[in-house]
């Protein structure tokens, strides 16, 4: 049988169906039960918290949300939204009276702002704003909520899909043409919701498209912008504050590199924000600031050495913030009024659902709540008190069972050919070594791997464990947690020596016996599927599968939405034939590549459009090689909807099986 003949339906195969019993397993489809969480939030007084709780109907399109609520105390949950669509991002008002949240259950993907009455259970909808919703925060006085508004036609960001929004939320023919001009439907705005007069307004700030944004007092905000809405432009944002009754905005600190979490202190006197040489929007990892309103003076705080990725001000004094180091998840207070900043938590063990670390304060001594979890723990929410991580209640449907493949979880660190000491966790299977290896590399390159949960897209990973495959999560050079020093190691080196960073990880666990090196496979998404495709030009490996990969970083500069991303990793110009954007193109090394490489890709993605996948297969099979192409039409920057993500595990497991252990493939 010919991989390259790979069939397109192969819902009838036993991969296909053993991938879909195991999400079923581990998200109890139709059992009404909650099987994962995000965005939680506590409500004054530490009783309750609100949260985004994961519940299936069916394994169709990408997993809804409900608003749920927990009392902390008992664990007792109840759902208290029914969307039909998704229902998320739950905040409390700050006197607790009501629920804010999000919901596209009027027109599928278009959010808006309602609210929801703890006691009685009923949700009303607010006034429609142009555009849709991404997140809100109740202002200090909890009068107003402040809505950051897309609008129809906007891109969201890389870790969010890499797709563009309808520009108009209604059915037409499809053979009617799209249209480019101007941006102007793309802008990113601020609106008011008053809470009295149940109206909203938008905020006059015609220049400013605004990335990010939170209160500063009760009558400005302060807010990551732009000149323009192009995503790239977000790579050059400053931090401005902006009167909401007037619109007059104010600089207030232009970064040498990018920004991200925002937040002000109740009065609006200070403003902590998070400054990180970064890869994608919304992934900010980095040196936390604190800045002087008034006065636009810049604090850097000494956070030990922790690259905080989440500001929380409980009191005008008092800073919350988490973040990553090294192997820790780490949670800790500044005090304005002394200087000082304290370690509250520390885990290696534990981290947060999420893209990095977010919590929920409950005062100011640093307690808090969280959605926790690790490789063989569900989701589950969690309360902090005093540093000891309590259990409220997890959402353990079925993946402590599907986690069972797991032998052992090890944080391995081993040194690259310079010296450099690089870290990753290695997980191996119920067997004796030496095992077959899966490398997966992590997106980016700015970014990390940590104790997460592997039930939602690292499936196939599961399955692999479970067929004795050991898996490396490797965080090379650029990875966050390590300091910005680190982090711009890869800067102007993208592709140069992360490259021997991977394969010298490969070559330590070779060496202590642990992996088979004849029978090593590497996949990864965004970045990692780059590195997928540029690593086998550099070594034979067994078999490889880039998920949303970059393959010609001229055509990425060209045809991407994000072209500032190559410009800053790569510090070279597309038109130079002898530079990076040349010389670190897999297509260009197509020619040296022996590995099967199943390519990946969405036809919707604007971050690494699908043109990127389709090159290195062309590139591979004009020179020979062994390559299948797969476009899923309905996915963008990596594949995130079911039943595609089923499809995906099982292509993955068996193009793997048939190539590492000469398994014949159960979905050719």
């Amino acid at each position: 049988m010919v991989m390259s003949e790979m069939q397109n339906d192969i819902r009838e195969t036993a991969l296909y169906r053993e991938a879909e019993a195991l999400y079923e397993s581990v998200r109890q489809p139709g059992s009404g039960q909650i099987s994962d969480a995000t965005e939680i939030h506590v409500a004054p007084g530490g009783k309750h918290a609100v949260f985004s709780g994961g519940l299936v109907d069916k394994l169709h399109d990408a997993p809804p949300t409900r608003i749920c609520q927990i009392e902390l105390a008992t664990g007792e949950t109840r759902v208290v939204t029914y969307g039909p669509n998704a229902d998320r991002s739950p905040r409390y008002s700050p006197d607790g009276q009501y629920i804010a949240f999000l919901s596209d259950r009027a027109t599928k993907g278009d959010f808006q702002l309602y609210l929801l009455n703890p006691n009685t259970g009923v949700a009303r909808a607010t006034p429609l704003v142009e555009g849709w919703v991404e997140y809100l925060h109740w202002s200090p006085d909890g009068k107003r909520i402040l809505l950051a508004v897309a609008g129809h036609g906007a891109d969201v960001s890389s870790h969010q899909g890499g797709v563009t929004r309808k520009q108009v939320p209604t059915d037409v023919p499809p053979w009617i043409p799209t249209i480019e001009t101007d941006e102007s439907f793309r802008w990113r705005r601020a609106w008011i919701y008053e809470l009295f007069t149940n109206t909203s307004h938008q905020v006059n700030a015609p220049l400013a498209n605004i990335w990010e944004a939170a209160w500063c007092g009760n009558d400005a905000i302060v807010a990551v912008v732009s000149p323009g809405p192009g995503e790239g432009l977000w790579y050059g944002a400053r931090l401005h504050l902006i009167d909401t009754r007037t619109g007059q905005s104010r600089a207030l600190y232009e970064p040498a590199d990018q920004l991200g979490w925002p937040a002000a202190s109740p009065s609006g006197n200070h403003v902590a924000v998070v400054e990180a040489v970064c890869s994608d929007r919304w992934i900010v990892a980095g040196d936390l600031k604190v800045i002087e309103a008034s006065s636009g003076r810049v604090q850097n705080i000494d956070t030990r050495g922790v690259d905080i990725t989440y500001t929380e001000w409980r009191s005008d004094s008092v800073l919350l913030v988490a973040g990553h180091r090294g192997f820790e998840t780490v949670t800790g207070l500044y005090d304005l009024s002394c200087g000082a900043f304290a370690e509250r938590w520390i885990s290696r063990d534990i981290t947060s659902v999420g893209r990095y670390i977010s919590v929920s304060a409950f005062n100011e001594s640093g307690d808090f709540v969280l959605i926790g979890e690790n490789f063989t723990r569900a989701p589950e929410v969690a309360v902090v008190r005093g540093g000891e991580y309590k259990t409220a209640r997890s959402f353990n449907v079925g993946y402590a069972e599907a986690a069972k493949v797991i032998g052992a979880v090890e944080a391995v660190t081993w040194n690259a050919p310079d010296g450099l000491a690089i870290q990753g966790w290695l997980i191996t299977p119920n067997a004796k070594p030496p095992y077959p290896l899966i490398v997966n590399v992590h997106g980016g390159p700015i970014w990390q791997w940590r104790p997460s949960c592997l039930g939602r897209s690292a499936v196939p990973m599961l399955m692999l464990l479970g067929r004795g495959y050991a898996v490396l999560f490797p965080n090379p050079r650029g990875s966050s947690g390590r300091g910005q020093a680190f982090a711009r190691r890869v800067i102007g080196d993208m592709g140069g020596a992360e490259t021997t960073d991977h394969l010298s990880g490969i070559d330590h666990l070779v060496a202590r016996g642990i992996v088979d090196s004849e029978q090593v496979g590497i996949t990864g998404v965004s970045h990692g599927g780059y590195m997928s495709s540029w690593l086998i030009a550099h070594r034979h490996l067994a078999a490889a599968v880039p998920v949303s990969p970059v393959n010609n970083w001229v055509t990425e500069y060209l045809l991407s939405n994000v072209p500032d991303w190559p410009r800053l990793f790569l510090k070279d110009s597309y038109c130079d034939p002898t530079g990076h954007y040349f010389e670190r193109s897999p297509i260009m090394h197509a020619h040296k590549v022996d590995t099967p490489t199943l390519n990946i890709c969405g036809a919707l993605d604007r971050s690494t459009p699908p043109e990127e996948a389709s090159q290195f297969h062309n590139a591979l099979l004009k020179n020979g090689g062994h390559s299948v192409l797969v476009t899923y039409p309905e996915e963008g920057h990596g594949v995130r909807k079911f039943p595609a993500m089923i499809d995906l595990a099982a292509r993955m497991v068996g193009w793997f099986e048939e190539h590492i252990r000469k398994v014949p493939s159960a979905v050719g």
